[in-house]
């Protein structure tokens, strides 16, 4: 989870930038946490302390205003009464990671995925881009090869994963939705030769960088089991202590190796 809040991080002065290379500098001095991580900290509160996902969002959301938030879930935290949208934006996706990373059974996590999207995203696609990650984390977290995890996630979801992070590149534009951001995400992930490798990946597409690059980290550090001092160090650095706490707790908590 820690390797998805750096992605966050990394690529938080890149969104809209239309980067479309490796070689950039992983921070900058306004590099900053933005409703990726907040977001999937109120998961991960959510998951560890048994809170409902709605309520938990709203505390957070209100509590770390200004992060970057759409309008439609903007206008959803300031409303104690609003339902889910119809929403098939990635924000379901960006979250959804401590859910594969602390669940043991595959059928629990496309289920609790499933919970923890359709407060918000309950459109067909929503869900869908959240229960893909999930799984993938899950799937990387119990030493599933790459060829194994790209199979399982093309069997059940119809992503198109055999293609690559080069190719993608040259054409991809900015894209929020799950179905345009989830199967790049996830190709970062599969392309890469570590931790910082798949951040750096997803923010080279030039397009949502902050959300891909948060993706993409959260399955390479269930993959690769280790997660650079430099991108630990700078989480550790940029957020709250109260954020940084509840990322330790989940991580001893479930004996995630960073």
């Amino acid at each position: 989870m820690i390797a998805a809040i750096a992605g966050d991080i990394v690529g938080s002065v890149h969104e809209r930038a239309n980067l479309k290379r490796m070689n950039f500098a992983l921070f900058q001095q306004n590099s900053r946490f933005t409703d990726d991580t907040v977001m999937t900290l109120a998961v991960a509160d959510c998951i560890l302390h048994r809170k409902p996902y709605a309520e938990t969002m709203r505390v957070y959301g209100r509590r770390y205003p200004d992060r970057g938030y759409g309008g439609m879930f903007r206008t959803w935290l300031a409303n104690d009464d609003a339902g889910p949208y119809n929403s098939f934006g990635n924000g379901s996706a960006m979250r959804v990671s401590p859910i594969g990373y602390a669940l043991d059974k595959r059928k629990d996590v496309m289920t609790e995925a499933q919970r923890s999207a359709e407060v918000t995203h309950n459109h067909p696609e929503g869900i869908k881009g959240a229960q893909a990650i999930a799984l993938a984390v899950f799937l990387a977290r119990k030493d599933a090869g790459k060829d194994e995890l790209r199979r399982e996630i093309e069997k059940t979801f119809g992503y198109d994963l055999h293609r690559h992070i080069k190719q993608i590149r040259k054409s991809y534009t900015f894209d929020v939705s799950c179905q345009g951001s989830v199967p790049e995400a996830i190709i970062a992930f599969l392309d890469s030769e570590g931790v910082e490798d798949a951040i750096r990946l997803g923010v080279s597409l030039g397009g949502d960088a902050d959300t891909i690059a948060c993706m993409a980290g959260a399955i390479a550090q269930a993959h690769y089991k280790q997660v650079p001092a430099i991108l630990v160090d700078k989480v550790k650095s940029v957020l709250t202590p109260e954020l940084w706490a509840l990322t330790q707790e989940f991580s001893e908590h479930y004996k995630i190796a960073y």
